[in-house]
This record gives C-alpha cells, sequence and structure tokens, in this order.
C-alpha cells in the first residue's frame, strides 16, 4: 500500500490552480460573513428595542433571523460551489472522450 494515498492525481482548476471543492479562504470568507450577519442583526435588534421599549424581544428575535440568513447565504455559496465543480468535472469528462 502507499500509505492511504491514491494513485488518482489531485484535480486543480486550470485558471486558478486551486484543488476542486472549496478552498479554505472561501470557508474562512463565509465563516467571517455568518459572523457578521449575526452581529449586525443583533445591533438592530438593540436598537429597535431601546426604541420601541421591548428589551429582549427584538434581540431574540434578530439573533435567530440573522443566523437564519446567514445559513441560507452558506448553504448557497456551497450549493454553488459544488455546482461549478460538478459542471468542471463533467466537461473534463466530455474533453477526454
Amino acid at each position: 500500500m502507499d500509505g492511504g494515498r491514491t494513485n488518482r492525481p489531485e484535480r486543480r482548476d486550470q485558471f486558478t490552480g486551486r484543488g476542486s471543492a472549496l478552498s479554505g479562504t472561501e470557508f474562512a470568507g463565509i465563516g467571517v460573513q455568518f459572523a457578521l450577519t449575526i452581529l449586525v442583526f443583533v445591533f438592530a435588534g438593540l436598537w429597535l428595542d431601546r426604541r420601541l421599549g421591548t428589551s429582549p424581544w427584538l434581540v431574540v428575535i434578530c439573533v435567530f433571523a440573522g443566523a437564519a440568513g446567514g445559513f441560507y447565504s452558506m448553504y448557497r455559496r456551497v450549493t454553488a460551489a459544488q455546482r461549478r465543480d460538478a459542471e468542471r468535472m463533467a466537461n473534463e469528462r466530455g474533453t477526454r472522450r
């Protein structure tokens, strides 16, 4: 055996030289975007609570809304990357034949 390595070469994007799917910087960007989305919604909830006197209800609602929005954005970015990767692999298969 070769120590758990496969004989297949690593697939790389012809333009960027990166491997398939999401890179580490894309994961970091998704995480930062998720955190910032929640923070923006928290501050919006705090501001609304002070203006309307509904503390802490709007903060709680905004935290959940921010988390839902962040998860939705994350889902869209990951599925788009998977779709791009699948299309690229299909194109590679088509040109090899």
